[in-house]
């Protein structure tokens, strides 16, 4: 459009031009006759000559006309159309040159037009259906576990061999192999040893020997596990009173022996809506020590769980068979549980109701019913949980724990089942902050015949074999409890746990050999890719003893007039270093009891006095 205007513009200006050099070139014959009279003489008028000559006047004549305006007065000027003259139609027009029109710089086109086509290329478009069933449900899944990165020395042996010995007569062993990194299935073996020989007492020795075999198949549906073990362990008798001494100090030496047999069956974990789990366990033993008494147990656990999405129903079941001997009893201790349930499940909470019968049948027979519920609640999402629980259950009698806990144990120990009948407690849990974990809890027990150790000093050795008395009747105990762990980084991780308790006795005057509390710390540093140090910090507060007398159990008013034996509290640090030689050797070594304190945990058992052992690691 901008173009068409400029071509209209220089066509109306070139005919304007045109007309204004015509009009000035044209003129009447007699005005010529007085300039050009006397040449016309001489020379035709219509001579090149002549047309020449007339051209540079025509020129001049027309640019003095230029100025004329005639462009509003209708030609009015020209002689040759005023009606008031008697004009010929015939006259003479001399054209002198070709025009040649001259444009402004203003109407001047300064660019060239662009030729070049700009035309976008798109691209031609496919669509690909995707075969996919719309999912619905907006909650949140399951994460699945996200592949660590393989670290070079993590990966480079399936299996091990550590010994090494110290003072006190040390001797230490450890040995682990297995088939490797099979998904399918795995089976190994595992041997360890540790011995030592105090000089506090006479034969102040302790050996502990654990030989096991294991393996597990998983297949597409369940999983099937095993493992066949044998530990031995081996003491004496020697706690004597100080004060008076035995004549000849011959300490009795005691060993215990447990084969051990375990094997479970588990259908693998699925994440559907709808599914029926189910697994059924069976293991036992067979224990024996030094003297007289044995010990069987079998127990066969099972259980069915439907889950429709976050509503859980199931019954767990439990039949525990034991039989126990001593040179004063042959008894059967049984116990058949039953544990029907119900679970809601939530993102912000979790529910759990149900209860615990126990039918106790053999050498005595009782029914109870127990509450088992749980609930817990996210008060900030994931950071904190708040938790109660309300619980029951009857604890068995068994040979084989109360040596596990004191290996220092006599004959003939009473036989007695002790019942939690209401365990209650309510705490927290969960994150402070990156790095840092936390539970804290408070708990209020009502235990009833609560089993106690107390010493047994016997008349004819001297030395202390310690018997089981029963808190007849309800005990209750109540205290707190609490665990932090903080893992700064990668190299750093500190962790601990505390326990206070309180007790209110029924018919002993003391909760005999029951501390008040415990603390427990420890720490590991990585230090460098090569070397890992580890310390541990164990306190264990003040506990009373009661002189045993084996006729018959003092009662609570002889118990007020005796006076009880003090074990004092005692702290126990330990430490120890691993270094990496290379990818198979490295070398450790353990340092226990660094302040060498004079710490007994039972009346008259000294624990060990500083002790520093060391050896050497193989991989292969």
């Amino acid at each position: 459009m901008k173009n068409s205007r400029y071509i209209f513009s220089l066509l109306v200006l070139g005919s304007v031009a045109c007309f204004s050099a015509a009009n000035a070139q044209t003129t009447t014959q007699k005005p010529k006759a007085k300039t050009t009279a006397k040449p016309a003489a001489k020379k035709p008028a219509a001579t090149v000559p002549a047309k020449n000559t007339n051209a540079k006047k025509l020129g001049d004549v027309a640019a003095k006309s230029a100025a004329r305006d005639t462009s509003k007065k209708g030609g009015a000027n020209n002689p040759n159309t005023d009606p008031n003259k008697n004009n010929s139609l015939s006259e003479e027009i001399v054209i002198t040159t070709t025009y040649k029109p001259v444009l402004a710089d203003a109407v001047k086109i300064r660019r060239n037009p662009d030729l070049e086509e700009k035309i976008p290329f798109k691209a031609p478009l496919t669509y690909t259906s995707i075969d996919k069933r719309l999912e619905q449900n907006t909650a949140i899944k399951q994460l699945e576990a996200a592949k660590l990165a393989a670290e070079r020395d993590s990966i480079n042996y399936n299996n091990y061999v550590k010994v090494g010995v110290g003072n006190l007569k040390t001797t230490f062993a450890e040995a682990y192999v297995d088939n490797g990194k099979d998904q399918a299935l795995q089976f190994g073996a595992w041997a360890k040893h540790f011995g030592q020989q105090g000089s506090d007492a006479e034969k102040q020795n302790q050996s502990r020997e654990e030989v096991g075999v294991f393996g597990k198949s998983i297949g597409d549906q369940n999983t099937l596990s095993g493992k066949l073990t044998y530990n031995y362990g081996s003491n004496y008798f020697y706690g004597f009173v100080p004060q008076t001494p035995p004549v000849t100090v011959d300490p009795a030496h005691q060993h215990f022996s447990t084969i051990g047999a375990e094997g479970e069956l588990v259908k693998n974990y699925k994440d559907t809506d709808r599914v029926l789990d189910y697994a059924l366990k069976a293991k036992g033993y067979i224990w024996s020590n030094a003297f007289q008494a044995r010990e069987n147990n079998l127990v066969l656990t099972g259980f069915l769980n439907q889950t429709i999405k976050q509503f859980y129903a199931g019954l767990g079941g439990t039949l525990d068979l034991t039989s126990q001997k001593d040179n004063a009893y042959s008894m059967g201790n049984n116990l058949l549980r039953l544990n029907p349930y119900l679970k809601f499940q939530g993102d912000n909470y979790k529910i759990d109701a149900g209860v615990n019968i126990v039918t106790e049948f053999g050498a005595s027979s009782r029914v109870s019913v127990f509450p088992a519920a749980k609930a817990e609640l996210q008060v900030i999402p994931d950071y904190v949980r708040l938790y109660v629980e309300a619980k029951g259950d009857v604890n068995k009698a068994s040979l084989k724990n109360f040596a596990d806990e004191n290996p220092f144990i006599g004959q003939d120990i009473n036989i007695k089942n002790s019942v939690d009948q209401l365990d209650l407690t309510a705490g927290v849990k969960g994150t402070l902050a990156p790095g840092l974990g936390f539970k804290a809890e408070v708990f209020r027990y009502q235990i009833k015949d609560m089993a106690l150790f107390v010493s047994n000093l016997l008349p004819v050795t001297g030395n202390n074999q310690f018997q089981v008395v029963y808190d007849n009747g309800k005990s209750k105990v109540s205290g707190f409890k609490g665990e932090l762990d903080y893992k700064a980084s990668d190299d750093v991780d500190i962790f601990g746990k505390g326990e206070f308790k309180s007790y209110s006795m029924n018919s002993q005057l003391y909760a005999w050999n029951m501390p008040k509390f415990n603390i427990s710390a420890g720490t590991v540093l990585h230090i460098t890719n090569q070397l890992n140090i580890t310390g541990t910090l164990v306190v264990r507060g003040e506990t009373k003893d009661l002189p045993y007398v084996s006729s018959s159990t003092l009662s609570l008013a002889d118990q007020e007039k005796t006076t009880p034996y003090t074990i004092k509290s005692f702290a126990d640090v330990s430490a120890g270093a691993n270094y990496k030689i290379n990818r198979k050797i490295s070398v450790f070594i353990q340092a226990n009891n660094l302040l060498n304190g004079n710490n007994k945990t039972w009346l008259y058992y000294r624990n060990y006095g500083f002790n520093i052992f060391g050896g050497v690691g193989f991989g292969f």
